[in-house]
């Protein structure tokens, strides 16, 4: 039976909750609870502390998931992806990364079979720690609207009121893109989900 690693990538503390960098946690946190059944829902904790990262467990169409938070910060995710790939024995092509990427426009989604880093430096350790840039990969638009050298200040900023607006409702999107990976496969899912 296929096991899927699904990867949201963000920092951990409180402080980067809410910031654009963090959708990826946004995004995987709002999966997992969208696979419980409507008795567990009133669960609040459903990521457990493990080795390098915050996991939970679950199954979509029967198939077991393992979702995970890299608790090694951003620039150190390889470490973490790379730990539960081979703790889990999943193969890359059933591992999905998600996160935040500048060169979209806000709330745009892309799923690709591989790809550079795109400056984006927690793509860059996986690159590096997995000696491969062919994994699939989630990029969520943030938009680049910040004037020269605050990059860093709007990447690690908060929504805007204007953004929170949609945030929901894309993430509730990219959560439609990882279970349609999942169900029909990358192929299959670029072609429904990309350029719509």
């Amino acid at each position: 039976m296929s096991k899927y690693l699904i990867v949201g990538l963000g920092n951990i503390g409180e402080e980067y909750a809410f910031t654009r960098h963090n959708v990826g946690f946004l995004i995987v946190d709002a999966f997992a609870q969208s696979l419980l059944k409507e008795d567990e829902k009133k669960s609040t904790k459903l990521f457990s502390s493990d080795k390098l990262a915050m996991v939970h467990h679950a199954r979509f169409k029967g198939k077991p998931l393992v979702i995970i938070k890299p608790t090694t910060y951003m620039n150190l995710s390889g470490k973490a992806v790379n730990y539960w790939m081979q703790a889990e024995k999943i193969p890359v092509e059933n591992m999905l990364i998600i996160a935040d990427d500048l060169a979209l426009p806000y709330g745009t989604l892309r799923i690709k079979k591989k790809g550079s880093d795109g400056g984006h430096n927690g793509f860059t350790d996986i690159i590096t720690a997995l000696g491969t840039n062919e994994f699939p990969r989630l990029r969520f638009g943030i938009g680049s609207e910040f004037s020269k050298g605050k990059q860093v200040d709007y990447v690690l900023g908060n929504w805007s009121k204007e953004e929170q607006d949609h945030l929901a409702e894309r993430i509730d999107k990219a959560n439609q893109v990882i279970k349609s990976f999942i169900s029909i496969g990358i192929d299959r899912t670029m072609s429904d989900f990309n350029n719509k």
